[in-house]
């Protein structure tokens, strides 16, 4: 049975959001990636603590293209260290996942 989940990741530009999406659903390593509008992140880095606007990406896939998602965010992203976390789908609509399916096959 395949195992659907989202990942996320943050970046310091639209530009860059932009980037990844189109990086990540050209390649079928996503059916689809949401890109929210800046959000304000609060965090440790290096010792000290940092506040920046950020862009979330938002992808959806299937489980077994994790991996390979992963490189490919960080082939395109510029933080040293990007936030790639992903979080399974629970439930959902079977229409939805068959079309998550259809969309991440190369053909």
């Amino acid at each position: 049975m395949t195992e659907f989940i989202h990942v996320h990741t943050t970046t310091d530009s639209r530009e860059e959001a932009q980037k990844i999406a189109e990086t990540v659903v050209a390649r079928r390593l996503a059916a689809c990636c949401w890109i929210s509008s800046p959000i304000v992140s609060i965090y440790w880095w290096k010792g000290k603590m940092e506040q920046s606007q950020e862009w979330v990406c938002s992808m959806k896939t299937r489980r077994d293209l994790y991996d390979e998602l992963e490189k490919a965010i960080r082939k395109v992203h510029s933080y040293e260290e990007p936030a790639i976390v992903a979080t399974p789908f629970v439930a959902g609509s079977q229409s939805y996942f068959d079309w998550i399916v259809s969309e991440t096959t190369r053909q």
